[in-house]
């Protein structure tokens, strides 16, 4: 089982910035992929960024340039650093982490979400 906990969500004017945050406990040294995702209303859970165990990140094209994805083993945690904010960033932003579950299959898990707002 891994438990995910995100902070740092909050309401921004448009060309700010805010640092999201999610910290893993329990089977942490089985996690694999960690990232990013988000959900405004009405629309599908759209991948934000993502950083596997090595290091290697990517990203979603509407965040290339403005978003940065880092991951502390040490801490057990992963961090989504947003600049340059935009109206259309509002969303609900979800930490997910992938990790094997006891019996072999890969498994998503999903932290409760925090609101990120933007206003113009």
């Amino acid at each position: 089982q891994v438990r995910l906990v995100e902070s740092g969500g909050g309401l921004v004017q448009a060309g700010g910035s805010l640092r999201l945050s999610c910290a893993a406990s329990g089977r942490i040294s089985s996690i694999n992929d960690m990232g990013w995702y988000r959900q405004a209303p009405g629309n599908e859970r759209e991948l934000v960024a993502s950083i596997t165990r090595g290091g290697s990140d990517r990203y979603a094209d509407f965040v290339k340039g403005r978003f940065i994805i880092s991951r502390d083993s040490a801490k057990n945690t992963v961090d989504l650093q947003m600049n340059s904010l935009k109206p259309e960033d509002t969303a609900v932003y979800y930490c997910k982490a992938v990790a094997p579950l006891p019996w072999g299959p890969q498994f998503d898990y999903w932290g409760q979400g925090t609101q990120v707002t933007v206003s113009s």
